[in-house]
């Protein structure tokens, strides 16, 4: 070497005591700095530093335990490698930390502690050179070492051109490492090649320890040979597959080097596997068949992530995106193998009853059938919960072959729920549309919207927006996800909406969507839905058999009376019996029959066919039979009791019917009056609307109160004169609504004014105006179902309503008389026996529908 210059390092350092290992001269670390001291010191060291020996630090490792560390300066080691801080990144989460890159410079003795706080400061003692070669052909003439060093320092360069030739020279970083063993000095190969190595912080101490070169060059050429060794095990136990065109790696080198911010590892994944996986990653995005426009954007970002760092978060989400795009079914379908006489013997065999819900999928199926390229229309199914309408679009997943896949909608508030997240926010994620696709693996599904009613919206956005777009047929073939940002051809899916009313719905949404009404159903129809589907379900879910438990239908008639009216509720009793008698039999109780006597606290009453006496047990082979004492002994008291002749003894009540999404009530009102200014007074969380039609209902009566001979009985032209009016709706907890009460509050107060009493077997549904016209409501079908449930012989409509007449089953209409009213005389001459005074013939009544 014809000129050198050596480099000093400053006489004093500050001291960066760390637990995470041994910085050796020539290679690069990277600490973390949480400790009080080492805060402190690159707060006012490093971070406030202008120049660069301020950037240079001294790097002690510190043997204590870190969990034992106490605000006490443990006893320092007395050798440590000074070090320049290449990079400085600050985190506040979890905790405030500093993350510092350092590359090693040289060996330093600890001379002279100078103080310890707020960060310990040393004089320290160079015991390296660092000298600064001015040409690369300066330093590659200048003699090595002679006599045992020099033989030392050829044995350990040997070794470690071996080292590096077991490797693959394909990868860059390899490569570098090779053509880094001619270009430095041989004294400074041991701290590099220690540090590469797979070695633990004992010995790497112990090569720090190592001051003079010959020394150092005994410490590290066992470790070299040692991780020689081992890569030749491994190659002669490696099985490479043949089926696998990746390259197997022995061992992968992270960067790194003796210059700043560079180091190598022997012991971490390379750039060779991460390089393969890429192609690999590369070969499925052109193999999934995407559109162009996709396919463009997937190539775009796959080259991005070719130049980006593992390190960086956004490889991560590069990396996500593109296994997304790869998942997603582009051009994956299902065939339709459809048969119309096979879906109806299905939707025949799941579901009892619903006429004309199973009519009209049929017809929608058939129409595929025909035209497979249909689009639209997008089926919404309306009712009450537990009426089949989930299920009814399994069944049709089921018919066509295709995938089902459930979206609950219910309580979705936020538009992302449906579009997804951009993918510049932490957490991003696609919609649930776009997630659901990628679930059942295909691009025609059957996806069943539920509880499209109860979307919410809020500062988010409002998902039932989203929806527009995702539910129009005109549309949905170019639908674009904010994750994704490309479109996505929703055309081939079958969407099929659930909800109990429309009247939540948006009217743009509704307005894509065709509605399909899922009434209630009859007494009858519930009985048998019952034996059909729900005890053998529950038997089969408790572990039971036909052979161990019977339910007759007179029992199951007596439950839907008497304990569970909703349709969702009925499964309810029979899980209760099915739990009972499961339990009963694990527990080896006797199960009795005793008409009279109460069974003991534990057991329930049962009755055989047979007849089985009070004092035998019942045979275990012997079923188990559900009678009307047993029923009262497992479900308690009736919760429903028929009161409807009973509430109307006094005059002033009358009966309605109002529908609520949970199926069709009937609903008592009722007047009373005392001495007053006139005052109309209304109860019962009644609505607005609700209002107006007790006011509009009042304003008639005294408009025709002559008419209708109200006048003689108050003493004046108006019943209202000296009189206040007080009118209430029972069940005051329950919030009522609507129009359709107003013919019943009229017939309650003429029934008060008059001191008649209503018929008790008559019920009445509809609006009035203030002409005295009665105008359709809705729900008819479970409002009649109501009142036939609760025992009612005589039904009050609209006229105009008598069309929908038709959907009530043919055994319920012979059971009821149907008055189909225009006008309010109409009503209240039906409403009261022999007429009401005032009509021009009270004891005729035209109106009245045929039971058939």
């Amino acid at each position: 070497m014809s000129s050198n210059s050596g480099i000093q390092i400053p006489s004093r350092l500050p001291l960066l005591l760390t637990h995470e290992g041994v910085l050796l001269p020539g290679s690069t670390m990277r600490i973390s700095v949480e400790t009080a001291r080492n805060m402190h010191l690159v707060k006012n060291r490093l971070l406030k530093g202008t120049s660069l020996k301020s950037t240079i630090i001294g790097v002690i490792p510190n043997t204590r335990d870190p969990e034992y560390d106490t605000e006490d300066l443990p006893t320092l080691h007395s050798i440590g490698t000074a070090g320049l801080a290449v990079q400085v990144v600050g985190s506040n989460w979890p905790k405030p930390h500093y993350t510092l890159l350092i590359t090693g410079l040289c060996r330093f003795r600890v001379a002279q502690l100078l103080k310890e706080g707020p960060f310990p400061l040393a004089e320290v003692e160079q015991l390296d050179k660092l000298e600064q070669y001015t040409s690369p052909d300066e330093m590659s003439e200048a003699p090595g070492p002679d006599g045992e060093l020099g033989e030392l320092s050829q044995r350990f360069y040997q070794a470690a051109v071996q080292l590096v030739g077991m490797l693959d020279m394909s990868v860059p970083v390899v490569a570098k490492l090779r053509r880094l063993l001619d270009s430095l000095p041989r004294e400074t190969l041991p701290d590099v090649l220690a540090s590469m190595i797979h070695t633990s912080n004992k010995e790497k101490l112990q090569v720090l320890d190592a001051v003079s070169l010959e020394e150092r060059f005994k410490k590290t050429l066992p470790l070299l040979t040692r991780q020689i060794e081992g890569l030749k095990l491994l190659q002669k136990t490696r099985k490479p597959r043949l089926d696998d065109d990746k390259r197997v790696k022995v061992l992968a080198v992270r960067k790194g080097g003796v210059l700043p911010g560079r180091q190598f590892s022997l012991d971490e994944e390379g750039d060779d596997e991460d390089g393969d996986d890429t192609a690999v990653l590369e070969r499925k995005v052109k193999g999934a068949n995407m559109p162009e426009p996709a396919l463009r954007v997937c190539l775009k970002e796959l080259k991005r992530l070719k130049k980006m760092p593992q390190s960086m978060p956004e490889y991560a989400l590069t990396r996500n995106y593109l296994d997304l795009m790869v998942e997603l079914p582009w051009s994956k379908s299902t065939t339709d193998c459809l048969d119309i006489r096979a879906a109806r013997v299905l939707l025949d065999s799941d579901h009892y009853a619903m006429e004309k819900l199973k009519r009209r999928v049929l017809e929608y199926l058939a129409v595929r059938q025909l035209k497979s390229t249909l689009k639209g229309p997008i089926l919404c199914f309306v009712g009450p919960p537990g009426v089949g309408k989930t299920s009814v679009g399994r069944s049709i997943a089921r018919t066509l072959g295709r995938e089902f896949h459930r979206i609950a909608l219910g309580g979705v508030c936020d538009q992302s729920d449906i579009r997804g997240h951009r993918r510049t926010y932490v957490g991003s994620m696609p919609g649930r549309i776009i997630n659901g696709l990628k679930t059942v693996g295909v691009n025609n599904p059957v996806f069943l919207l539920d509880e499209v009613d109860k979307l919410g919206k809020s500062l988010q956005g409002d998902p039932a927006s989203a929806l527009l777009e995702v539910l129009d047929p005109e549309q949905n073939h170019s639908f674009t996800d904010h994750y994704l940002n490309v479109a996505f051809d929703l055309s081939q899916v079958l969407f099929i909406a659930t909800a109990n009313s429309t009247a939540t719905i948006p009217p743009a949404l509704l307005d894509r969507m065709e509605v399909l009404q899922v009434q209630g159903y009859t007494q009858e129809e519930k009985v048998e839905i019952a034996h059909r589907h729900l005890i053998p379900h529950q038997l089969e879910q408790h572990g039971l058999t036909p052979q161990q438990l019977q339910i007759p239908q007179d029992t199951t008639q007596d439950i839907i009376s008497k304990y569970e009216h909703k349709h969702s509720h009925i499964h309810r009793g029979c899980l209760t019996h099915a739990r009972s008698v499961a339990g009963q039999r694990e527990e080896g109780s006797d199960y009795r029959s005793n008409g009279s006597q109460r069974a003991p606290t534990g057991t329930f009453l049962l009755s055989h066919p047979d007849g089985v006496s009070a004092d035998m047990a019942a045979p275990p082979d012997m079923p188990i039979v559900i009678d009307h004492i047993a029923l009262k002994d497992i479900l308690g008291p009736h919760v429903f009791e028929m009161e409807v002749s009973e509430r109307l003894t006094l005059p002033g009540v009358a009966v309605g019917l109002a529908w609520t999404p949970l199926g069709g009530e009937i609903m008592f009102v009722e007047a009373s009056r005392m001495e007053g200014e006139g005052q109309l007074t209304l109860t019962g969380q009644l609505g607005d609307v609700m209002k107006e039609s007790a006011h509009l209902a009042m304003s008639w009566l005294r408009s025709n109160a002559k008419t209708y001979q109200l006048t003689n009985l108050v003493g004046g032209s108006d019943p209202l004169e000296g009189t206040d009016i007080h009118l209430h709706f029972p069940a005051g907890a329950v919030t009522k609504d609507g129009p359709s009460a107003g013919v019943t509050m009229v017939t309650v107060l003429a029934s008060l004014f008059s001191g008649r009493l209503v018929r008790s077997d008559v019920a009445m549904t509809g609006e009035i105006t203030l002409r005295g016209l009665v105008l359709p409501v809705g729900g008819i079908k479970d409002k009649v179902l109501a009142a036939h449930r609760a025992g009612v012989k005589r039904v009050i409509i609209p006229k105009r309503n008598e069309k929908d007449l038709e959907e009530i089953p043919a055994n319920v209409r012979k059971e009821l008389d149907f008055v189909t009213a225009s006008n309010l005389d109409e009503v209240l001459n039906a409403a009261f026996d022999g007429g009401f005074p005032g009509m021009s013939n009270p004891l005729t009544l035209p109106h009245i529908v045929s039971k058939l």
